[in-house]
């Protein structure tokens, strides 16, 4: 009797360990790597890449749902690490940066009107532009890869998202 009870408590014991596992074995998902603005400019001077900013603050709500949806999204996690070097920068706490012989607040010139706000900048780390207020994942990935792919330079944004986004990235078959 005694042998069927341990054999029972090791049985019990073993089913609750294995039910409370973590498996480590799933991939973790995929994120944006984020830099600072020093190391985003120190990487430029050696692999220029363009470069987007995302100015948050810690009270800004829509910079909340911007991390959460946005900058979460597949597509725009894979575009953005491919193409950029993403910078996440809150101006209340990191302050201005020295970028070479101007400073990052020097290059935006007063353009910053509110939170959150996606600079984008070009591979001598220039403005291009910056956009003031929340993005939702798929004008994100709309924006992104319009200058990504200097498509700015060519044609109007309208006509880029009506007409050579969505030949340009058509929706992945499920």
């Amino acid at each position: 009797m005694k042998t069927v009870l341990v054999f029972l408590t090791a049985a019990v014991f073993t089913a609750v360990m294995v039910a409370f596992r973590t498996d480590d074995t799933k991939p973790k998902a995929a994120k944006i790597q984020w830099l600072t603005l020093e190391e985003a400019y120190k990487l430029n001077q050696k692999a220029p890449r363009k470069v987007f900013v995302d100015l948050y603050t810690d009270w800004c709500g829509w910079c909340k749902v911007m991390d959460k949806n946005t900058f979460t999204n597949p597509e725009v996690i894979e575009y953005v690490n491919k193409k950029y070097y993403a910078v996440k920068h809150n101006p209340e706490k990191d302050g201005d940066v020295q970028m070479g012989n101007t400073t990052f607040k020097t290059i935006l010139n007063g353009k910053v009107t509110g939170y959150p706000t996606t600079v984008f900048m070009d591979e001598k780390m220039a403005l291009i532009q910056p956009l003031s207020g929340y993005l939702e994942p798929r004008m994100f990935h709309q924006v992104v890869t319009y200058f990504g792919e200097n498509n700015y330079q060519k044609e109007p944004f309208e006509q880029y998202k009506t007409a050579s986004y969505p030949k340009l990235f058509a929706p992945k078959a499920n």
